[in-house]
């Protein structure tokens, strides 16, 4: 069991561009660990985990463009990714074959960006340009629902663990929170300054309305809490952690050097989250620049608690494993960086 953090492997040239997006999942047929990289290349990879290193499994074609994200299920059992040819695909991760291709839309209006698998791994949600969340059946492989935020393009989706909420975080620096059960806005977050004045709206509307002075931000990753309390947003240098139940703003993470792209919670909830950072805010670029770190945070303390430099370039991706011991990053270097973690 080791006692701190450290590089652990790194498989370079992983794809033949940089890499947008990661997901780690455990498989509940044998406990094999995968790990599912997209990348500007328009192409998914599925990496089995063992004995510490990593060997490809499936190089999955089918998108026509970049692939911006995916995950994978509940059980480990089905991938999915969405890419800039507006389709979602999922595959069969024990045999590499796709299973569905769904066309979520016009491909210049970028109707699918983030996936995000439900907590049961029925529903797919995925955030689009027009300020919606649609969300699609696993098995009907169709639209099923849609929540409209009423706001812009939608970057980053979130289920909460219990399965009860749904979160989205927008180009425009604003979260929503739904409640899954009834579909109905409780929270609407305008994460644009540091002090919010807060507005109460009836109660028959179900929602807490945030107001901050306008911010060109966009809220590029977010995730919940292992126990669902609280909810994480990047904005500039700052992380902030809300409590979701009261939208209130619980704490903030501060004193990066550079842009925060991604953020991931340990499954025990002790290491807070993960996060990497760019100095670029935009979408995600090959020239961006970067200063390539990765930085674990401690949930209690609120202190940084270790910094890995060992990216060539800008990172745009990291996952726990299940466990918690292990980290993934990836980015514009084509690299895959797996992390050891005290446990």
């Amino acid at each position: 069991m080791t006692t701190q953090y450290s590089i652990l492997f790194k498989q370079e040239h992983a794809h033949d561009d940089a890499i947008w997006t990661a997901a780690w999942g455990k498989s509940e047929a044998d406990g094999s660990d995968t790990i599912v990289t997209g990348s500007l290349d328009d192409m998914v990879k599925v990496w089995k985990w063992g004995d510490e290193k990593l060997e490809l499994q499936w190089s999955l074609e089918g998108h026509q463009l970049g692939v911006v994200s995916v995950d994978i299920s509940h059980n480990g059992a089905i991938a999915a990714s969405s890419s800039l040819d507006a389709h979602i695909r999922l595959w069969d991760l024990e045999s590499g074959k796709q299973i569905k291709s769904m066309d979520a839309g016009p491909e210049v209006q970028l109707t699918a960006w983030s996936v995000a698998f439900s907590p049961d791994s029925k529903y797919i949600a995925t955030g689009s340009h027009h300020g919606k969340v649609n969300i699609f059946g696993v098995e009907s492989g169709k639209k099923e629902h849609s929540l409209d935020t009423r706001g812009k393009f939608i970057l980053s989706i979130a289920y909460s663990p219990d399965g009860k909420y749904l979160a989205s975080g927008a180009i425009d620096g604003i979260i929503n929170i739904f409640d899954i059960a009834t579909g109905k806005l409780l929270h609407t977050l305008e994460v644009y300054n540091e002090t919010p004045t807060a507005r109460r709206v009836p109660p028959e509307k179900a929602e807490i309305t945030f107001h901050f002075r306008r911010s060109r931000h966009a809220i590029r990753s977010l995730t919940f809490s292992p126990d669902s309390s609280a909810g994480h947003r990047l904005r500039r240098r700052y992380i902030k952690i809300y409590d979701v139940q009261h939208a209130n703003l619980a704490g903030t993470l501060s004193g990066h050097g550079s842009w925060v792209l991604n953020v991931a919670f340990s499954p025990d909830s002790k290491t807070l989250c993960l996060q990497v950072k760019s100095k670029q805010p935009h979408v995600p670029t090959k020239k961006s620049s970067s200063d390539k770190s990765v930085k674990v945070w401690d949930a209690g303390t609120r202190a940084c608690i270790n910094t890995f430099f060992d990216h060539q370039d800008q990172v745009w991706s990291v996952k726990y494993n299940s466990t918690g011991s292990k980290i993934i990053s990836a980015g514009d270097d084509r690299s895959i960086h797996i992390y050891d973690c005290p446990m």
